[in-house]
């Protein structure tokens, strides 16, 4: 009997949590998009990012490249738009449009009726290829006939021959106006980037010649444009952050593309990306086709007026997670505050590296959400600026080690004011992601060094008050607020820093006595207070308002994504962290609400996380769902994604807590992949709010036992590598197999 239970056992969970699925993971439109920022649709690769448009009579391809910035060591500069693809075709009055994004093949697919005849595009951006490619195809021979131009977004000669555009300029003399640039004349770069982009026409049938500038096709039965681009940044102060120009890197890889089909291309496109995506299943409720069906602009409508629809909260997690790899991939700079995807040369707020919290919200949920090797950026490109930093440091404060400004650039140079605590809030990122892949080889090499720099600045900077108590002299809360001693959002995070830069030494099994110094200070840092009102204070003196609704949440990083304050360890801290959230009030920018999401989901209340989430959608997201603050900001995009993980699922406290935060309205779903500090990797399914069964993998070296945790049961298990066990709702073991 007993054995006959424990196989239908097996087979639930095989059936269960092994057949996990989800609504359509495409955004579907009936209508070309006219607005950049509110209709088109982006496509990615890390390096290049293309925004479309898809009208059926001229295709407008709006493209960048990463690394296409102007700026130095003293000014931040701006990332920089890159240039415009147009095709005209002529294809007037189309009927049955059509135009998806399916974010399940990261391809981009318009579909029309011209004349009776049946034309399909489709355009993906290839990371293993190195470029972007736009197929065009029809059901008729020779059924194309129409021209492609190029146009440069920085004023360069553009030149044809035969079947290749060609754009080559630097930029020298170009300037920055407008932004935050924070009363300063116009930014004139000393760094200046040669650039370069080339784009290749193929042909099946018909012909293909270069003319006015353009390339000129007749009579062609189908055509692929292949897009490549590049500047000779390389991100190295050694070499004034120049290497090879791009042109010959371009040229090759645009000749290696050519001499691959289509399809060839896709199906490389598709094996590197699938390998990402597919990791994370997500479903969390189910919306009527006839609603799930409907183009996106429309659901989001509906959504507005209150029709529930999970599959669009799902679409939304999924997307997030699609924008992340299309921006972020090993090679590439960081997301900045537009992904990849910009078209102006006055971005707002530079579309740059903003650490007061909107690089760091970036990343928050990209180890969570199973894509960890779309980190990497963002410590690669910290990494490279720590000699910029250290310099200007010395200079303004005389101390070791070094800090960031706010606004921060490629360059490491850095404008507006300083934010002392921001460096060491990146620096938590960078803890993070060695939580949750133990890959101790990039503790050593990138997260544990830079640590241990911003450690010396603190251990020089912090100033010792009459009782011995140490506190951050003169610091300010983001980005409000008089600048003043002890100020929350330093303390807490210095109090994450030593806490990380601790647990990171002894991982590393070095520095000891290095590790003891910043522990003694550590217990002498200034505490979260709770003030008159029962808020968590924002300053060390009592002076919160608590009609005060600022977006920005400084004083509540204890939470989240710290973990210094916690139900489960602080509780009396918790509720004062409930007092100051409930007295900010849940309207604000898009990415402000989802912070307020994670934290929410931090302080278990699922039902007001879930509010949130809602209130974001409703009143942060364009037609093509882009996030915005007002403007778009991909912050929001990607907070959001990290609010909906900390729901499900949390392992900041050392333990793996199932369904903190778990709200009324996801009764049942299921998630596969989702990934919890330690290393491990864990399916789950419940049922009418209630756990059924969580299987965990292990996914990284590790001998250490993990406690897993839902309600009030606890439970220690070991998971080897390779390994998985599968745990019933009272957390009591099913199988274990390797």
């Amino acid at each position: 009997m007993m054995k006959k239970q424990c196989i239908q056992s097996i087979l639930l969970v095989t059936c269960l949590i092994g057949s996990a699925s989800a609504g359509p993971l495409s955004l579907r439109y009936t209508k070309p998009a006219v607005d950049w920022q509110k209709e088109a649709l982006p496509i990615g690769n890390g390096h290049l990012g293309a925004m479309i448009f898809g009208n059926a009579s001229g295709e407008h391809i709006q493209f960048n490249e990463d690394t296409l910035w102007i700026g130095d060591e003293q000014d931040t500069g701006a990332y920089q738009a890159f240039g415009d693809i147009y095709v005209e075709l002529g294809h007037r009055n189309p009927k049955d449009y059509q135009r998806e994004l399916d974010i399940s093949r990261a391809v981009h697919t318009i579909k029309y009726n011209s004349k009776g005849v049946n034309y399909t595009r489709q355009y993906f951006a290839s990371y293993p290829a190195g470029v972007i490619v736009f197929h065009f195809t029809s059901d008729k021979k020779g059924a194309y006939t129409g021209t492609v131009s190029l146009v440069d977004a920085h004023k360069a000669t553009v030149s044809a021959i035969k079947n290749k555009i060609q754009a080559t300029g630097t930029l020298e003399g170009y300037v920055y106006k407008g932004g935050s640039n924070n009363g300063k004349q116009d930014l004139i770069c000393d760094i200046v980037l040669a650039y370069e982009s080339q784009l290749v026409a193929l042909n099946k049938g018909g012909s293909v010649k270069a003319e006015g500038g353009r390339i000129a096709f007749n009579n062609v039965d189908s055509f692929t444009l292949l897009l490549g681009a590049g500047t000779d940044y390389l991100n190295q102060r050694d070499t004034g952050w120049k290497g090879p120009h791009p042109h010959n890197r371009v040229t090759s890889q645009l000749k290696a593309a050519s001499k691959k089909s289509f399809k060839t291309l896709l199906e490389e496109h598709l094996q590197d990306y699938q390998t990402l995506f597919d990791r994370l299943v997500l479903d969390i409720g189910h919306t009527p086709e006839s609603q799930s069906h409907m183009p996106t602009d429309e659901r989001l409508s509906a959504y507005k007026e209150k029709k529930p629809d999970p599959d669009l909260e799902e679409l939304l997690f999924q997307y997030a997670r699609y924008l992340m790899i299309s921006s972020s991939r090993a090679g590439t700079l960081p997301a900045n505050l537009q992904g990849i995807w910009n078209h102006s040369n006055r971005p707002p707020w530079r579309c740059d590296y903003h650490t007061d919290v909107n690089i760091q919200m970036n990343y928050w949920f990209v180890d969570q959400a199973n894509i960890s090797e779309c980190f990497g950026p963002l410590a690669e490109w910290f990494n490279s600026i720590r000699q910029v930093r250290q310099d200007e440091t010395k200079a303004a404060f005389n101390t070791r080690g070094w800090i960031t400004h706010a606004e921060n650039g490629i360059f490491g140079g850095s404008t507006w004011k300083w934010s002392k605590g921001d460096a060491a809030w990146v620096a938590q990122n960078l803890w993070d992601h060695y939580a949750f892949t133990l890959d101790k080889a990039y503790l050593r090499t990138r997260a544990y060094p830079i640590m241990k720099e911003l450690c010396a600045f603190w251990e020089d900077h912090l100033k010792a008050l009459a009782d011995g108590t140490l506190v951050s002299p003169d610091g300010f809360s983001p980005e409000h607020g008089p600048h003043e001693d002890g100020v929350s959002f330093d303390q807490q995070l210095v109090w994450d820093l030593f806490t990380n830069t601790i647990e990171a030494s002894q991982a590393l099994d070095v520095d000891e006595t290095f590790c003891k110094n910043i522990a003694a200070m550590k217990a002498r840092l200034l505490g979260p207070k709770i003030g008159k009102w029962g808020q968590l204070q924002e300053w060390m003196v009592d002076r919160d308002d608590p009609k005060d609704k600022h977006r920005h949440l400084s004083h509540l990083i204890a939470v989240h994504p710290s973990r210094q304050i916690s139900p489960l360890t602080t509780p009396a801290l918790a509720e004062a962290a409930k007092v100051s959230m409930n007295a900010r009030g849940d309207g604000a920018t898009g990415w402000s609400k989802a912070w307020k999401i994670n934290i929410w989901a931090r302080l278990h209340d699922g039902n007001r996380a879930y509010k949130l989430l809602g209130e974001q959608i409703r009143g942060n997201y364009f037609d093509n769902l882009f996030g915005y603050h007002p403007p778009f900001q991909i912050d929001g995009n990607f907070g959001y994604a990290s609010g909906l993980c900390e729901m499900l699922l949390q392992s900041h406290m050392g333990k793996i807590h199932l369904l903190p935060a778990l709200p009324t309205a996801w009764a049942s779903g299921q998630v596969k992949g989702l990934r919890a500090r330690g290393g491990y990797e864990l399916d789950m399914e419940w049922q009418s709010h209630k756990l059924v069964q969580v299987v965990v993998r292990g996914k990284s070296h590790t001998n250490t036992p993990c406690t897993m945790m839902y309600g009030k049961n606890t439970k220690m298990i070991n998971v080897a590598k390779g390994d998985r066990v599968v745990l019933d709702a009272s957390l009591e073991p099913v199988q274990n197999t390797h």
